[in-house]
């Protein structure tokens, strides 16, 4: 190691989308400016938090966790904010934190080398094209390796911060996205998995002229690369869910069976004034259709309850929905007014209790689904890839339909897929035994 190597801290809040800007950040500092990797924040010539602006309590967590690395830092250690919050906060975080060095947007990765050298450096353009800039190499896991499609997202759902943050969707050239794929299954990585706001949508509009490809064929050219053994992606929107990419997904054998179909709201009025573009029947079909041509297959959602001038009647669609669709796995949320959304401006919204009853009658309904589902897991024999090392002794890793189990075995299990057979399923995770190797 050189004497002039520098150490970077960065704590990564949010989504899939973020851990992936944290690579992507991590890759350019180790070979531009010579950074390397530190856990400990007190040796940190650089410390970044990359942000989530999706609710509430993020934001207010940046400036709590921010406040605390100010208190732990070295002398002359610089801090820098990024992500989401920094892009719709931009310059009111030196305003709130002024011991901050600089602030760098959701779509301003690749500024991340002038940001470290310039004072106060600020950058929060949403529409900064990054969509054909070639990032380094850096990976958080050597067994499956996450990589955008698309950048930015043109839905307007009322509720969301995201499109403010992130800007307008442009989609990653397909040779890009398969030159990135086929490094990483060189290099060892046996999944792969794809980024968007909404990946079924690739493919409507890139930054220059690009062959005609939707998401379904980019599904298949992935699927055709020596290595790739598995693709997950995240996150479809139920309204791109056609019949092509259905049947795609039921028959390729490399996809993973598992879909994140995000509802929101079971209720179609509620869903017209989230301007989702969808429907409580079409989703409930989308979900039977892909129920019926994938047995076994996965199907975990996102839902918001007490979205302004949401009814009790209009909740009990959402429940009607989680009765009839048996999700494996939901993130549920009270609706949260964000900044710069129309749903914020509402005049109609829920009281908290109200909000608090809901949250808990879902979530109290699905850990009963849940543990029917899970307690039904429990003989079956699932093909799990393994790829980390747990406390006491286990390795976990995924079934091919996204299910956590676990094993006793050490580092030589990482990496590889082997049958297990589920003999203590919980909620959280399968528990199971080694029955042989694929």
């Amino acid at each position: 190691m050189s004497a002039a190597q520098k150490k970077l801290f960065i704590q990564t809040l949010g989504c899939a989308m973020n851990v992936r800007d944290s690579e992507h950040i991590i890759a350019e500092l180790k070979q531009k400016e010579d950074y390397e990797l530190t856990q400990d924040i007190s040796e940190a010539d650089l410390i970044l938090i990359n942000t989530c602006s999706v609710r509430e309590k993020p934001v207010h967590k940046l400036f709590s966790e921010v406040g605390g690395f100010e208190k732990v830092k070295k002398a002359g250690a610089k801090i820098g904010v990024c992500g989401c919050t920094a892009s719709h906060l931009g310059s009111e975080i030196f305003k709130r934190a002024p011991y901050v060095d600089f602030v760098l947007g959701a779509r301003n990765v690749s500024k991340i080398s002038a940001a470290v050298k310039t004072p106060k450096f600020i950058s929060t353009d949403i529409n900064h094209d990054e969509s054909e800039y070639a990032f380094g190499e850096f990976r958080g896991s050597p067994y499956k390796s996450h990589i955008n499609i698309s950048i930015g997202c043109d839905k307007k759902c009322t509720y969301c911060i995201v499109p403010h943050t992130r800007g307008d969707e442009i989609s990653i050239p397909a040779n890009l996205i398969l030159r990135e794929v086929k490094k990483a299954a060189e290099g060892g990585a046996k999944e792969i998995f794809l980024l968007g706001q909404n990946v079924n949508n690739y493919g409507k509009r890139f930054s220059g002229a690009h062959e005609k490809i939707d998401f379904s064929d980019l599904l298949v050219k992935i699927s055709e690369i020596d290595g790739v053994e598995r693709i997950r992606f995240t996150s479809p929107h139920p309204l791109h869910m056609d019949d092509k990419f259905l049947e795609i997904f039921s028959q390729n054998p490399k996809i993973c069976k598992s879909m994140h179909m995000p509802l929101q709201s079971g209720n179609t009025k509620v869903l017209r004034e989230m301007k989702r573009g969808y429907t409580k029947e079409w989703f409930l079909d989308r979900a039977a259709r892909l129920r019926a041509m994938c047995p076994g297959v996965s199907i975990s959602t996102d839902i918001i309850v007490a979205f302004p001038g949401e009814t009790e009647e209009e909740f009990e669609d959402t429940m009607d929905v989680l009765e009839k669709v048996r999700f494996e796995q939901i993130f549920s949320f009270k609706y949260s007014p964000r900044p710069m959304t129309k749903a914020a401006e509402f005049t109609n919204q829920i009281p908290d209790a109200a909000a608090s009853a809901r949250l808990t009658r879902l979530q109290s309904r699905h850990n009963e689904i849940l543990d029917e589902i899970v307690a039904a897991q429990k003989g079956k024999i699932f093909d799990v890839y393994f790829e980390e090392l747990r406390a006491n002794g286990g390795v976990a890793g995924r079934s091919f339909n996204n299910f956590l189990v676990q094993v006793a075995g050490s580092e030589e299990l990482l990496g590889k897929t082997l049958k297990v057979r589920v003999n203590d399923p919980k909620r959280m995770v399968l528990y199971g035994e080694l029955v042989g190797q694929i």
